[in-house]
């Protein structure tokens, strides 16, 4: 991969965050989508200029959104995993984006309703409140009803974008792709 590809493609990871995020709160989407360009970056350069590219993401949408500061952590552990995930395997098989997406997922819902809680009291201003809410009136607590509410979005969310950062990656010319094109070991790469 050329040296200075990262110089483009870490401020397009975060430009696509950032569109990702406005897009979601927009439509008012039960997903995040903020984690796209991350995983881009993350596939194409490596784990940690995803986990830059997650992390400036939050730190730019922050200054008109404070809460999306705090959710900086995920973002970068979102860049991790997926950048060590294409490690391993490359991003050329149709396995490799859903083990990506399922770890993410995880890590995002382990994480996400930690912070959730004891930044924001379980309430983050977003669509997912409203679950929160309803669980909680419904007897939960507030981290079960912080983790209840951001599983099944996280899970759809983060393979969305997986499976999103997987079709780029094979439309794009092979010198773009990076240690995505690492031939995967365990499955046939597609065409």
């Amino acid at each position: 991969m050329n040296k200075r590809l990262w110089l483009v493609l870490v401020p397009i990871g975060i430009a696509l965050n950032v569109v990702g995020g406005i897009l979601n709160t927009t439509l008012k989407l039960p997903l995040f989508l903020d984690t796209i360009g991350t995983m881009l970056v993350a596939v194409t350069c490596g784990p940690w200029l995803g986990a830059l590219a997650g992390g400036l993401s939050n730190v730019i949408v922050s200054v008109s959104s404070p809460a999306d500061m705090a959710f900086a952590l995920v973002n970068i552990l979102v860049g991790l995993v997926v950048g060590y995930v294409a490690i391993w395997r490359g991003y050329r098989d149709w396995v490799t984006p859903a083990i990506a997406g399922v770890l993410t997922a995880i890590v995002a819902s382990i994480v996400g309703p930690w912070i959730a809680v004891y930044v924001y009291g379980g309430l983050t201003g977003g669509v997912l409140d409203i679950a929160v809410a309803g669980l909680m009136k419904g007897g939960a607590d507030v981290f079960s009803a912080a983790f209840i509410s951001r599983v099944l979005p996280n899970i759809a969310d983060k393979l969305l974008s997986a499976y999103l950062v997987f079709f780029v990656m094979m439309a794009l010319p092979k010198s773009f792709r990076g240690i995505a094109d690492k031939q995967a070991s365990v499955a046939p790469a597609v065409a």
